[in-house]
């Protein structure tokens, strides 16, 4: 019991890393949003998104309504937020807020030309970058993922959903204020801002799964081993329509050893079965993802 109340606490405390790279990444969210997105008429979605109408129809600041906007959002749904998540959001609501501010009164030229191409990559970028920041470091900038959190928790909508429509929603109410030419280029811009976010968040992670299965699965295994250097896991399998049994090899491997493994089941099985999947992370011996150090030379007795 006591373990797992340090567990409990554990997973509730804050870091002052957290805080500082949830400022760090808000700044930069902020400097895209204030100088390219604002600056070339560039739309975006959620709470964000409702802030750039409010300062196109009424010239309402984006750094107050952000806040207007975000507080009772935070205050319907700080019970179920958890202690850490609640100061996260408080604190990453706020600094976005403060950042806007700050950025919309230092007079910084960014000279594109006027190609909406470059203003939309720009603002993917950086927007992007600084978001993923964010979220890597469990903050979050409020918005809408309450809501999400919410309608999920009571009425069993998956948040996906929710933050998909309320984003598909935003971005029509802002052709009150952008032609389709502008918005053509803000889903270019939101494109690259959630591909980035997701990046971010994996840490550029790159790896391989692969399922094998194989009669010689023995023969393989060592090769991978022994080649490879890569820890193998035997999983027990049975076959669907005949219903023997059989065991599937399941490896972790980086991108640039696939030709080499390919080559392996081969040798043994050119008729194996193998699928390949994208691993985001693996955690755990021999992982964070680091590549075997290979040795020139290998000891019989080492």
């Amino acid at each position: 019991m006591s373990q797992t109340i340090k567990e409990k606490k554990k997973e509730e405390s804050v870091r002052s890393l957290d805080f500082l790279m949830i400022g760090i990444g808000t700044a930069m969210y902020a400097f895209g949003l204030v100088y390219f997105n604002i600056a070339n008429h560039l739309a975006d979605g959620g709470v964000t998104g409702i802030t750039l109408i409010l300062r196109s129809l009424w010239h309402i600041d984006p750094a107050y309504s952000t806040l207007i906007i975000n507080l009772p959002l935070i205050w319907i749904g700080y019970r179920y937020l958890g202690r850490r998540s609640l100061i996260y959001t408080v604190y990453g609501t706020a600094m976005l807020a403060a950042w806007l501010w700050i950025w919309q009164r230092i007079p910084i030229q960014i000279d594109l030309h006027n190609d909406l191409l470059l203003a939309a990559l720009g603002a993917g970028l950086i927007g992007g970058l600084g978001s993923g920041v964010v979220y890597r470091y469990g903050g979050t900038t409020g918005g809408t993922d309450i809501i999400a959190r919410l309608l999920e928790r009571f009425r069993g909508i998956p948040m996906g959903r929710t933050l998909l429509a309320v984003d598909v929603l935003v971005l029509l109410l802002s052709l009150v204020y952008i032609d389709i030419f502008h918005m053509a280029y803000t889903l270019i811009y939101s494109y690259i801002f959630a591909h980035l976010v997701d990046v971010i968040q994996d840490g550029a992670y790159s790896a391989k799964g692969i399922y094998i299965v194989s009669k010689n699965y023995q023969e393989i295994t060592n090769a991978i081993m022994d080649e490879l250097e890569r820890g193998v896991s035997l999983i027990e399998a049975e076959g669907g329509y005949s219903h023997a049994e059989r065991k599937m090899i399941y490896v972790v491997i980086a991108p640039n050893e696939l030709h080499t493994l390919r080559l392996i089941i081969a040798r043994y099985d050119e008729q194996a079965f193998v699928t390949i999947n994208d691993v985001h992370q693996a955690i755990g011996e021999g992982f964070s993802y680091q590549v075997p150090q290979r040795r020139l030379f290998k000891h019989k007795n080492s």
